[in-house]
């Protein structure tokens, strides 16, 4: 996510009683200790978790608006708030937790995660609420995150991310320069978010104890895993930043650990899973990337909020990750492009020479004005990779263009090069090519298969196997006729 690109916010706070409560809108900073107090049902002081202290929820308010910033804002879909409302609610009273609030928060965002803060904040994306096919599935994702709250796991972690030294992980494992306090600041809080494998095996554990006592399929747990590890190979792609996928891994081993915890409170088909009522509840929602963030149309990506626009070259393949653009090359080549806080007085020959980039060649460094935008460019050279850096000026906003390479050959230069001379205010041709995708339902026919159903998404890029993993199916794999199934659809 860029810096500064306005987006509406919007969480709701739960207790074991309560249905939903949603209030906030505007600037993230408005969610205090008197905000949760007053959303309270009973009208009584909020409980707090079972497993933390007083300064959790301090903790907790600090790292919230960063986590939110962070992941593009927060999603509003009515009928799936009510849904995961009510599941949390039901969640907290199996938990012994029936007086204790949490507050909830779907994340704008098409990652698959989902993650937990001290003090009761539970995070949720918009992508791991499209890969689960039933009740039972999310619930045992937010079992877990509950889990991980009260078993103090958030309250442990967050003591090691205050000892530990945080890195941004794609300009200082490639650039080796000084980090934005800005994106520290984002990076802290998702830092928050990873735990010890250990932990993770804690919290399966108590998370299917605590599905299976709310009256869920306790094997769900198993069988969501199993598709987070399809999904994570149909995404798999170099450089890209970490998430539920790889914080969460769904190795043969955790699977097993799970079918066997969930075998003490029945066998599989135990418990409610409700899968049309979960399918109802999330169709219509958006897929895929977040708009506010940009859109990414072919090689070309475009930014309504920020109105600007580039593209890449064909044989870049174009991405957008938390808080950059990132395309990479079939030879290994890469770019960034991000954001940046410079004082308006900088000028960007000094930001480029100010020390964030290792091994740049300040005798590089030159300045021109390109599509009525301000730039300088440098190149900058390390024991493996060869940089070509360009910091572009609008108005009150830096951007940075980073491009990476093994050889600093004249394709990679002119690749650069091409890139920066793309980069320009958007027109109405751009903001008309931007198509908004949603997830929506089709019914299963009498003589359907996986595969007829597939093909309904076969003029999207790789939308066949896409159907195939939203759904859980393999290829060939009889289907219900009558039952629902999800597909993607451009609008």
């Amino acid at each position: 996510m860029m810096n500064g690109l306005p987006i509406s916010r919007r969480q709701f706070l739960l207790g074991g009683t309560a249905l939903f409560t949603v209030a906030l809108s505007g600037c993230v900073g408005l969610l205090n200790n008197s905000d949760i107090a007053t959303r309270q049902t009973s009208g009584a002081a909020p409980a707090v978790p079972a497993g933390t202290d007083p300064d959790d929820t301090v903790i907790g308010l600090r790292e919230h608006p960063r986590i939110i910033a962070n992941y593009g804002g927060v999603y509003e879909y009515r009928k799936t708030e009510v849904m995961l409302a009510r599941m949390v609610s039901r969640l907290l009273a199996a938990a012994g937790q029936p007086d204790t609030q949490f507050t909830v928060t779907i994340l704008d965002s098409s990652e698959v995660n989902a993650f937990a803060l001290p003090g009761g904040f539970i995070y949720v994306t918009r992508g791991i609420l499209a890969l689960a096919n039933d009740m039972s599935e999310l619930a045992a994702v937010i079992a877990h995150e509950i889990a991980h709250v009260i078993l103090r796991h958030a309250r442990a972690r967050s003591n090691r991310v205050r000892t530990s030294e945080i890195v941004d992980r794609v300009v200082t494992s490639i650039l080796g320069g000084v980090i934005d306090p800005n994106a520290t600041a984002q990076r802290s809080a998702e830092s928050l978010a990873a735990f010890s494998q250990r932990q993770e095996l804690e919290a399966d554990q108590e998370g299917i104890k605590i599905a299976a006592r709310a009256g869920y399929d306790p094997h769900a747990a198993a069988r969501f895993l199993t598709a987070m590890g399809r999904f994570a190979q149909f995404v798999a792609t170099p450089g890209m930043g970490d998430d539920f996928l790889s914080s969460h891994p769904s190795t043969p081993d955790r699977i097993q650990r799970a079918v066997e915890a969930a075998r003490e409170y029945g066998a599989p088909g135990t418990g409610t899973t409700d899968r049309e009522g979960y399918l109802r509840a999330i169709e219509g929602m958006d897929f895929g990337d977040n708009t506010r963030q940009g859109a990414i149309v072919g090689k070309r990506y475009v930014n309504p909020a920020r109105e600007i626009t580039f593209e890449v070259p064909r044989a870049y393949e174009l991405q957008i990750s938390n808080a950059a653009v990132v395309a990479v090359a079939g030879d290994g080549a890469a770019l960034r492009f991000d954001s940046a806080s410079v004082q308006p007085g900088v000028s960007l020959a000094d930001y480029l020479r100010s020390g964030w980039i290792a091994g740049l060649m300040p005798e590089t460094v030159t300045t021109q004005t390109l599509n009525g935008i301000e730039m300088a460019s440098g190149r900058a050279q390390t024991d493996q990779w060869y940089f070509h850096v360009t910091v572009a000026r609008i108005g009150e906003d830096v951007y940075r263009f980073i491009f990476a390479g093994k050889e600093d050959t004249e394709a990679f230069r002119r690749d650069a090069e091409n890139t920066i001379a793309s980069f320009r205010r958007t027109r109405a041709s751009d903001l008309s090519s931007i198509r908004k995708v949603k997830l929506e339902l089709v019914t299963a026919r009498s003589g359907d298969t996986a595969d007829s159903l597939a093909r309904r998404m076969s003029t999207l890029n790789r939308g066949r196997e896409l159907f195939l993993v939203l759904n859980n199916l393999l290829p060939g794999d009889p289907v219900e006729a009558g039952a629902s199934y999800k597909v993607v659809e451009v609008v």
